[in-house]
């Protein structure tokens, strides 16, 4: 996999991050490798950042402990501008003036809600009640985690509403709600082809998947996707900066582009969460380094 040292070679020699890179190769390697890898590298034609068909996003939840206006000011300096919409922000018995005012201080911000979610659902009248609420905040896409006995009934809202449903993954922690992709694939392939996945990177990897492989195998019922780094591909992995852990961010933006995911890649940051402004600053940053220049 490509780890946080090869990507940071990579970086230093493209001319798009010329002016930092003196200042990342010192904190990285020492001023005599610095100097050998700026020799090596030369001056290079700039390179236009890449197109990519997919947009960045943020995982509510990554703002569990933070008000509305918190999650919104740190999106606008992130120059992030989607948000997947979580109930401690929006609550599920929301009414009509209050999703107005919610999408109203989103917008001072540049901020769009696009889906709603995760919501756990564990009978009917859960899954009627996220539906009904995903249609008044106006919105298609809901994340979901449903007991497996309530897939038939999301199949049949699913076709009623005829919004998206993308289950999200748990890893090896919940191994009976949807720990890997494959999990999921398997338990919707014959459901309506609207009910698909929301791919945790960082979950799929702690169940023992490769997430690169996942998209490519099941891209089709791919309808968001959860930015997430862990330290190991084990349950004893957990969350850390991206680019600091075992996912492989340039396989997968490669993958991204090829299948054309036109979907949100949404970063669910759940380190220091009492803290994470400086962790999902370096992680927005790095991510959105190699959308540009991978």
């Amino acid at each position: 996999m490509t780890n946080r040292r090869e990507f940071l070679k990579r970086s230093l020699a493209g001319a798009a991050l010329a002016g930092a890179a003196p200042l990342m190769a010192k904190a990285e390697y020492g001023v005599n490798e610095t100097s050998e890898l700026m020799a090596t590298a030369g001056p290079k034609p700039k390179k236009a950042p890449a197109v990519n068909p997919f947009q960045i996003g943020m995982a509510g939840f990554t703002f569990v402990n933070f008000d509305l206006e918190t999650t919104l000011k740190t999106l606008q300096r992130l120059d992030v501008r989607n948000l997947c919409i979580k109930d401690f922000h929006l609550p599920l018995t929301a009414d009509e003036d209050q999703i107005k005012a919610f999408h109203a201080k989103c917008a001072e911000y540049n901020v769009t809600g696009y889906a709603v979610g995760p919501i756990y659902m564990n009978n009917e009248g859960e899954v009627d009640r996220a539906f009904e609420y995903a249609k008044r905040v106006g919105v298609k896409l809901i994340v979901g985690v449903p007991l497996h006995a309530l897939l038939p009934y999301v199949d049949k809202k699913v076709k009623e509403y005829d919004f998206h449903y993308a289950i999200h993954l748990h890893g090896p922690d919940m191994p009976e709600k949807f720990p890997d992709a494959t999990d999921v694939w398997n338990h919707t392939k014959d459901l309506d082809p609207r009910i698909g996945m929301c791919l945790d990177l960082g979950h799929d990897l702690r169940n023992g998947a490769d997430p690169t492989d996942d998209f490519i195998k099941y891209h089709t019922r791919v309808f968001d996707i959860h930015l997430k780094d862990v330290t190991d591909s084990t349950k004893a992995g957990h969350g850390i900066e991206l680019g600091r852990g075992k996912i492989d961010f340039i396989s997968i933006v490669k993958a991204l582009r090829k299948y054309k995911y036109t979907g949100k890649v949404s970063l669910e940051y759940e380190k220091d969460m009492k803290d994470p402004f400086l962790g999902i600053a370096e992680s927005i940053g790095y991510f959105k380094a190699i959308c540009d220049y991978a």
